[in-house]
């Protein structure tokens, strides 16, 4: 049931929004599409603080804003839109925890008002899991049939002219990967179980696919110069100024904790000092051009909201509700040290270089936070 879902689809949470830009809507859109391309970056990167009148099915009239989804440069969110509009397939690369799985489900959502047609690389992912499998009991009582058959998510959406989302493809095996090559170029599947037009599966308007890579996997199962060409690449870098970082963090914790039903307050200078943290030991570098190590740990910005949620939640489940910057560093430690224990040291020597000259000049959320320092020991 949606109302008891822990997450849903962009299209159910964004519901009104898609349905507040498909009626007001008058820009050309590609066959098979749901909006124009003008009104999927809208949907992407918001309406700013304007909201669109529109009236909905019932007649009545609504004021819709539409929020900002993805932040980072427009331009490759329109590049974006213009590759899923041609014949190559979207390929966006990029650090984990830069938001690609995020852009890659809201522009399904909009383009194809379904970003449910997933496949997750992963070493065990087989070809039926893409294209199609079959129904057994129906197979050995009936033999090959359209009835037996079980549709998978390159098939359904060939079939439907929609949106495939392909997760970390360069994790699954080449032989999986490769099924994707008669789908990008010639749009179409064969099922040679099958005889005649029930064999063939041609793709419909408005069909493509977009996966997503991350860096750190590069060499794992590296694609193939054929695949290669069928993608357009687009790189996803992380978030660069520390002011829009500090409001995606910000938007996403209290998304995330009012969905939840959690009362805890996150204050803007942890808030600060969380950030900071994050973007500077990903840099490698202060924002007073003081040079610090680099932990082999993702210091993603979804890290950072994934560190100040579980303070949040600390808080929250624990303490009066108002977070601290002990509580930050008591999440920081399981971020840091996913990889390596030696990542630790990388933290503690950050505080040393970076946060203690901070806890020295000033008192308040610097001084506490240095004072926990404590709470990083092995």
């Amino acid at each position: 049931m949606a109302d008891q879902a822990l997450r849903l689809p962009a299209e159910r949470r964004w519901r009104d929004e898609l349905l507040a830009l498909a009626a007001v809507d008058a820009d050309p859109r590609p066959q098979g599409w749901r909006l124009s391309p003008r009104a999927v970056q809208t949907f992407i990167l918001g309406s700013g603080e304007a909201p669109i009148p529109w009236t909905d099915a019932e007649g009545a009239d609504r004021e819709t804003v539409i929020a900002k989804k993805f932040y980072g440069a427009d331009v490759l969110v329109q590049r974006a839109i213009v590759t899923l509009a041609s014949d190559r397939g979207l390929l966006l690369v990029g650090e984990p925890g830069t938001a690609k799985s995020w852009l890659s489900e809201h522009l399904a959502a909009a383009i194809s008002g379904d970003s449910l047609l997933t496949a997750q690389g992963t070493a065990g992912l087989t070809e039926d899991q893409i294209k199609y499998g079959w129904n057994y009991a129906l197979l050995l009582a009936e033999g090959p049939s359209p009835k037996a058959l079980v549709p998978g998510p390159l098939y359904r959406a060939m079939q439907g002219g929609r949106i495939m989302r392909f997760e970390e493809i360069t994790r699954a095996p080449h032989e999986v990967q490769d099924t994707l090559l008669s789908a990008l170029s010639d749009k179409v599947m064969t099922l040679p179980e099958l005889a005649g037009d029930d064999g063939v599966v041609l793709a419909r308007p408005g069909f493509n696919l977009i996966a997503t890579a991350n860096t750190r996997d590069r060499g794992v199962n590296e694609m193939s110069s054929a695949l290669k060409r069928r993608f357009n690449f687009e790189t996803v870098p992380p978030v660069a100024a520390l002011n829009e970082e500090v409001r995606i963090v910000r938007e996403q914790v209290g998304r995330l904790l009012a969905e939840g039903g959690h009362a805890a307050t996150l204050g803007d200078d942890v808030l600060e000092l969380l950030v900071t943290t994050f973007h500077e030991v990903r840099a490698g570098q202060t924002v007073d051009g003081v040079k610090v190590d680099q932990p082999t740990s993702v210091m993603s910005t979804a890290e950072a909201v994934s560190v100040g949620l579980n303070s949040a939640l600390f808080a929250c489940f624990f303490g009066s509700g108002v977070v601290s910057p002990e509580h930050v560093v008591l999440q920081l430690a399981g971020t840091v040290a996913k990889d390596t224990p030696a990542d630790l040291k990388v933290m503690q020597a950050y505080f040393d270089v970076a946060v203690k000259p901070r806890a020295q000049r000033a008192a308040g959320a610097w001084k506490a936070y240095y004072a926990a320092r404590r709470h990083l020991a092995p």
